[in-house]
């Protein structure tokens, strides 16, 4: 509901701050302020960031590499057929796309980080780490996929994810995102955390950003 009343009631502009805030503040209550167990089951533990208690500094960094090759490794996976996909799709309705993107380096670092901290932790921490957890809790894991336990509860987090999205904006197509948050919550099971998920997450927004820029269609 808090979702639905930034999107409907405040300027455009400040949309993607406030809600990746009301996912922040959601899951601080909802799981941070819990004890520290129930912030590890959940995957929420960031490398012992949000752990009271001395920063295992070797630890945090380890892990935060481990989720950026995972993340970079998804990428890699997804990127070429996706190109080809969003390309047949977009020429539907703009037959003649050329390519054209002026690359600053500041604004990229800009645009990367407004996506890891802005949007893509916020909605991994809420949707992965409480939502998925608390209905694996329900159906708990009984199958296995490519190393990692998955149930019931990965594809309705990402049909609540999808929904979320055209909360925020009204279009069916929203609905597409259904498809890569399957990709986000099977990072969530087989790394047992929500950093993995952060990195490809940012990354695949980032990715479509920089087609739909450069083909100038959004």
């Amino acid at each position: 509901m808090a979702v639905a009343a930034i999107s409907m009631g405040l300027p455009e502009r400040w949309h993607a701050t406030l809600v990746g805030l009301a996912f922040l503040g959601a899951t601080w209550m909802l799981v941070w302020s819990k004890s520290d167990g129930d912030v590890r089951r959940a995957g929420l533990a960031l490398g012992g960031l949000v752990i009271p208690g001395p920063l295992q500094v070797r630890s945090l960094l380890r892990q935060a590499a481990a989720a950026l090759a995972w993340g970079v490794g998804m990428t890699a996976l997804v990127a070429v057929p996706f190109f080809f996909g969003w390309h047949a799709w977009w020429a539907r309705v703009m037959p003649r796309l050329s390519f054209s993107l002026a690359v600053r380096p500041m604004e990229v670092v800009d645009e990367a980080l407004a996506q890891v901290l802005v949007i893509a932790l916020p909605e991994e921490a809420f949707y992965r780490g409480y939502v998925q957890s608390r209905l694996d809790e329900v159906w708990p894991p009984s199958w296995r996929l490519l190393g990692a336990r998955i149930g019931p509860g990965l594809v309705v987090g990402a049909i609540i994810f999808a929904l979320g999205h055209v909360v925020t904006v009204h279009l069916a197509t929203r609905l597409a995102v259904f498809f890569p948050a399957l990709a986000f919550g099977w990072l969530r099971a087989r790394t047992g955390g929500i950093g993995a998920s952060v990195c490809f997450h940012a990354m695949c927004n980032l990715y479509s950003q920089m087609l739909g820029r450069g083909y100038g269609v959004y």
